[in-house]
């Protein structure tokens, strides 16, 4: 891929992702050529419905943008979070099961020292005014970075069927008998006779 204005910090489609986000960052970045990888992979175009799911393995901030790009959304149940803390994203059909599983290179992204120094001041609260300054500085380089690396280097990808997650629910909503809000009957759990919301149930004592 080729970024024509450095100063412009990337393609339009990458501008969406970070106005949807709030900010520019090098996770961002990730997950945007994370999902620009898998839609080129398989060929396909940002999901009107559940056509296309995909699986993320971390809820950092590149999943804004693989939301923005493919148009997987947790409302439209094609967006599955898994807890597993790695730059790894899946991208498959639901259909078919073919699909491509985008994982991050170990080594891809080198933080220089100065990088890591800064932000583990700012993150105990001791980084000055121009410190913040500079971390902001590094961490759009960074980004930029990430955007114009080659795919090869960024990225390991692979070819995968995966089996589809149920389609997102839709039922009725019954009242709480402890706290009266409209949960879902499916999820709705009964002690002593009466049926509670999840958070209701844990307050209730019996069966």
């Amino acid at each position: 891929m080729t970024i024509t204005k450095r100063s412009a910090m990337g393609p339009e489609d990458f501008k969406r992702c970070a106005s949807f986000h709030g900010h520019i960052c090098p996770g961002l970045a990730i997950g945007y050529r994370a999902a620009r990888a898998g839609l080129e992979k398989l060929s396909d175009q940002r999901a009107l419905d559940e056509e296309l799911v995909a699986v993320v393995e971390n809820k950092a901030c590149g999943v804004d943008a693989v939301q923005v790009l493919t148009g997987c959304t947790f409302g439209k149940g094609n967006l599955v979070y898994r807890d597993h803390g790695k730059h790894v994203f899946t991208f498959f059909h639901r259909d078919s099961g073919k699909g491509v599983r985008v994982s991050l290179r170990a080594g891809a992204l080198n933080w220089g020292d100065e990088h890591r120094l800064l932000l583990r001041k700012i993150r105990k609260g001791e980084a000055t005014m121009e410190e913040r300054g500079r971390f902001q500085t590094l961490h759009l380089l960074k980004g930029e970075e990430i955007l114009e690396m080659p795919l090869e280097d960024l990225f390991e990808l692979r070819d995968v069927r995966v089996s589809p997650p149920p389609k997102a629910e839709i039922e009725a909503s019954v009242p709480c008998d402890a706290c009266g809000e409209p949960t879902m009957a499916s999820r709705l759990e009964e002690r002593n006779g009466k049926r509670f919301c999840k958070e209701c149930a844990g307050r209730v004592k019996g069966p």
